[in-house]
């Protein structure tokens, strides 16, 4: 990458990740395709080496169509015979939000792992009954925090920090716009028990990256709001929210998440990561430059030898795939430690829980 002068920054050397595993070797299933990520999700274990078996749904249609995109799957008749079969080691899902602790822990009590989309709960005590049976059970409930692991500026920029490009990590501001497309939504999407509220839904990608990128084990909720702006059809949903924590590190975090993305955008939302240091900074753009460039993954870094800026798309691939595929099959903790997906989920819900309701 080069600076606006020519100079030549480049302390991040990333090879795009290659297959972790032979055919059959780590064989995996999905079920509960209530959502789209289980299309991301299944991708990046498909692009990593894992071997798909099986996939069910109760909805028959929703199995069909996800068998047209991956034809050597099966269509299981049950869960059960999915949970029954002890060649399959991790089963994917993309359950409704408050389904997805339940169906977590029947994966977990069959022996297999389980990677489900964000958020992982909607409440506390889901929480607090997952981490029992992850402790009973010795299986990884693993979390599809897409933002970061399913984005290459996203591995590029985790690079530089931990390579010492902009130093001692001191704050996180991040902001996740999303397109509503509200005609397309199930109702599920619009019921705050089953969704659980936008601080909880998405803002759980935006906690989940302040920890991460700036070190940060366990934080605290200063202060936090959401609100129904503009869509008063749907009173449960919440259309804004946004949170500051403070990390016990003492680095801090800023996030917004809204769902006000205009048709005018070329993406489904211009999400934006800004991670400041004491040695610079670096912004991510993760899914488009507005009125520059269509593309996505750009990286734009300051510090003290100039400006740079990076274009990380098919630069770096996913690697959190073949990592929780080895750590899977080896027992380790390589791709994301599970206290750390727990506390990503604890923080995001706790802020919701918290959180002020703006009356308009």
């Amino acid at each position: 990458m080069q600076s606006k002068d020519g100079m030549n920054y480049a302390p991040v050397s990333l090879k795009k990740p290659q297959l972790v595993c032979g055919p059959g070797e780590f064989v995996f299933a999905a079920m509960a395709l209530d959502h789209g990520h289980i299309y991301g999700q299944t991708n990046g274990l498909l692009e990593a080496g894992g071997t798909l078996k099986w996939v069910w749904d109760s909805d028959p249609l929703r199995a069909a169509q996800f068998a047209q995109r991956y034809p050597q799957v099966k269509i299981a008749e049950s869960q059960e015979q999915i949970l029954d079969d002890q060649e399959v080691k991790l089963v994917a899902a993309a359950a409704i939000p408050s389904e997805r602790a339940t169906l977590g822990m029947r994966v977990m009590d069959a022996g297999k792992d389980y990677f489900t989309d964000k958020t992982p709960f909607t409440t506390l005590e889901q929480l607090a009954a997952v981490r029992v049976k992850a402790r009973e059970t010795g299986q990884k409930y693993m979390v599809y925090y897409s933002e970061r692991l399913h984005s290459e500026s996203g591995v590029y920029a985790g690079e530089l920090i931990r390579q010492g490009a902009i130093g001692r990590v001191l704050q996180v501001m991040g902001t996740g716009p999303h397109r509503l497309n509200q005609a397309t939504r199930p109702d599920w999407f619009f019921r705050k028990e089953q969704y659980g509220g936008i601080l909880t839904d998405i803002g759980s990608h935006q906690v989940e990256q302040f920890l991460y990128y700036a070190g940060c084990a366990d934080a605290r909720v200063l202060h936090s709001k959401v609100a129904n702006y503009h869509h008063a059809d749907v009173p449960e949903f919440e259309d804004f929210g946004d949170a500051t924590l403070v990390g016990d590190n003492g680095a801090t975090n800023y996030f917004r998440v809204d769902w006000f993305t205009p048709d005018g955008l070329s993406s489904w939302g211009d999400g934006r990561t800004i991670i400041m240091g004491t040695d610079g900074f670096i912004e991510l753009r993760k899914y488009v430059d507005i009125a520059r460039e269509s593309s996505g993954d750009h990286v734009y870094l300051v510090n003290g030898e100039g400006e740079y800026h990076y274009a990380a798309s098919g630069k770096t691939g996913y690697p959190f795939f073949g990592q929780l595929i080895r750590d899977c099959l080896d027992r380790t903790e390589t791709a994301m430690t599970q206290e750390h997906a727990f506390k990503a989920a604890e923080l995001c819900m706790l802020a919701q829980q918290q959180s002020i309701r703006i009356p308009y």
